[in-house]
């Protein structure tokens, strides 16, 4: 639902404060507090609660997550360099490797 909520915050051009908000605030998630959130960002509520409350961009979500299972994403960060995958959180040094091995084959 955040994900839901966060492109409906969109809509109003405050997708970024709202994302920073939902963040700040990952044990607050539900459609209550999400909703919340949206009032504390200043967007217009009964917008936004109507965007969340139809499921607006629910296949957008679907769609989002069918591609990252497809390319092999169990979880975030996910990064990809060339095609090659670094999963979860990595050193400044994992993303040099990759980048100096795939600039080495050129």
């Amino acid at each position: 639902m955040a994900a839901e909520a966060g492109q409906c915050a969109n809509e109003q051009g405050k997708f970024w404060p709202y994302h920073d908000r939902l963040f700040a605030n990952q044990q607050r998630l539900t459609v209550p507090d999400l909703k919340q959130h949206a009032v504390e960002v200043g967007l217009d509520a009964a917008r936004f609660d109507a965007c969340v409350d139809s499921h607006k961009y629910a296949s957008v979500v679907e769609a989002d997550i069918k591609m990252g299972n497809d390319a092999g994403v169990n979880g975030t960060p996910a990064f990809f360099i060339n095609g090659r995958m670094i999963s979860g959180a990595q050193p400044f040094e994992a993303f040099k490797r990759i980048i100096d091995e795939e600039l080495a084959k050129k």
